[in-house]
């Protein structure tokens, strides 16, 4: 069947109106975010309910046609761009938003995949309860993307990544079936757990198009610290300290280094220090409690109080106001953005074990250093969960001298990765901690998995897929 007829098979499913094949109409879901993906498709779909993501997936199945399932469009490793045949159609669930169910008593809350992290955090607190993912792009990333790449965020301390918040699923299957999954139960042991075969699949085995989401009290005690560090050592001995006085209190501890801290400051505006004495380490808490009226900031300043006098800690300050509190929240949501502007950015989504993460900064550092030497690595990441995001930026000017020489930047930007990623594997780690796979780490995932590991991976893709009409050419393909 040729690609016109295809288009005009989903024309009829959907109605034209929500079957686009401009260019102006499809440009923003063919590129990433970041401008470093960029693709073609026959047409993307929006269907506006399930019933209709199934139809589209029934008629790529019969065609043979390739498609990418697309959400908020926020991912960093290109899962959600087609690649550049012009086969694809792009499956777009933003039109899939409702709030279907909310259980204040069972703390669950179903909603459909197109809804927004943010949407999904304000039902939950409409209903006086908190969904505790957060990512600094809550208000444009959808549930059902955050499911695909088994998303993390700056609560996976307490709260754990998305596979940990998810009761139950309703997916499309590759075939076009239904599958309701979507089960409140806390406890349900009848076989294999489906439900994890998709989350972090990357919409490689099927399209969620509903969740059951776990909720869980409202902190109603808060207290946020921001400390400045001599050494990873320091910061580790100083969170080790904290988790052994205060628990699962300690709901998020993120490091940035120096380096960091001054990208922000130099390029985000309405930033500030927090504290005037400059340190090679940052180390932003936070400690929350259903209960009211604790005191957890007189509590976080006597335990930082010791880390003061033993000097592990040269410098802190627990937030007296909300305003407080975001201003040092800010510093830590705007890497992204900060990096951006300071040159061409070489990003990792490394994890090692917590206590490696001193040597992993190190020695990773000296391994881009001895790639690039024009290299300013900046650091930030999920001390307690071993998360951390190296980064190395290189200087605009280096596109210049690239286009004068012909050498692709791409083939840098492997050289640097390939270096970090050597180092986190060499101490325990994996090369992706919860951005995912996409396109940009397929290759490296082969070398990091082994080969019994990667043939059961692509004996499941088979399996579910065996045409490998599903999200093509990411993370994983049904045959060699």
């Amino acid at each position: 069947m040729s690609g016109t007829e295809v288009v005009e098979r989903a024309r009829a499913i959907l109605g034209p109106a929500h079957v686009l094949v401009g260019p102006v109409d499809t440009a923003p879901f063919l590129a990433d975010w970041r401008g470093r993906y960029r693709g073609a498709a026959l047409a993307v779909v929006r269907p506006a309910d399930a019933a209709q993501v199934a139809a589209i997936v029934r008629l790529c199945a019969e065609t043979g046609t390739p498609l990418v399932p697309q959400g908020g469009n926020t991912g960093v490793v290109g899962g959600a761009i087609p690649d550049g045949s012009g086969r694809s159609l792009v499956l777009s669930l933003s039109r899939l938003t409702r709030i279907r169910d909310v259980d204040p008593i069972g703390d669950s809350l179903t909603v459909e995949a197109g809804c927004t992290l943010a949407a999904v955090q304000a039902a939950a607190e409409e209903a006086g309860r908190l969904f505790p993912m957060s990512l600094g792009s809550e208000g444009s990333c959808q549930i059902g993307g955050t499911i695909a790449t088994n998303a993390g965020g700056t609560a996976v301390l307490r709260y754990g990544p998305m596979r940990d918040l998810v009761l139950g699923l309703e997916v499309v299957l590759p075939d076009g079936t239904l599958w309701n999954g979507l089960r409140s139960l806390r406890k349900d042991n009848t076989g294999y757990a489906l439900k994890h075969l998709f989350i972090g699949a990357e919409g490689t085995l099927g399209i969620v198009t509903a969740a059951t989401l776990k909720l869980f009290p409202r902190p109603q005690s808060v207290a946020t610290g921001f400390l400045a560090l001599p050494s990873l050592d320091a910061a580790l001995q100083v969170f080790a300290q904290l988790r052994a006085a205060l628990g699962d209190r300690v709901s998020t501890a993120e490091i940035l280094s120096e380096s960091q801290l001054a990208s922000v400051l130099a390029h985000v505006p309405g930033t500030a220090r927090p504290l005037g004495t400059i340190m090679p380490w940052y180390l932003l808490v936070e400690v929350t409690d259903p209960m009211q009226g604790l005191d957890l900031a007189a509590r976080l300043e006597d335990l930082l109080s010791t880390g003061l006098e033993d000097g592990r800690i040269a410098d802190a300050a627990v937030a007296r106001s909300q305003a407080q509190a975001n201003a040092m929240w800010k510093l830590r949501h705007s890497v992204s953005e900060a990096n951006r502007k300071s040159g061409i950015v070489v990003g990792h989504d490394t994890a090692v074990p917590v206590a490696r993460i001193p040597d992993f900064v190190t020695r990773a550092s000296a391994a881009i250093e001895a790639v690039r030497p024009d290299a300013r690595v900046v650091a930030v990441g999920h001390i307690g969960d071993g998360n951390i995001h190296l980064v190395a930026i290189l200087p605009e000017s280096l596109r210049e001298s690239l286009r004068a020489s012909g050498e692709p930047l791409d083939r840098i930007a492997q050289a640097i990765s390939a270096a970090v990623h050597e180092q986190a594997i060499a101490l325990g780690g994996t090369i992706s901690a919860e951005h995912g796979i996409g396109q940009s780490m397929r290759d490296a995932l082969a070398a990091f998995k082994g080969p019994a590991e990667m043939a059961l991976m692509r004996g499941i893709k088979q399996l579910f897929d065996p045409q490998g009409v599903m999200n093509p050419g990411k993370v994983v393909a049904a045959r060699h």
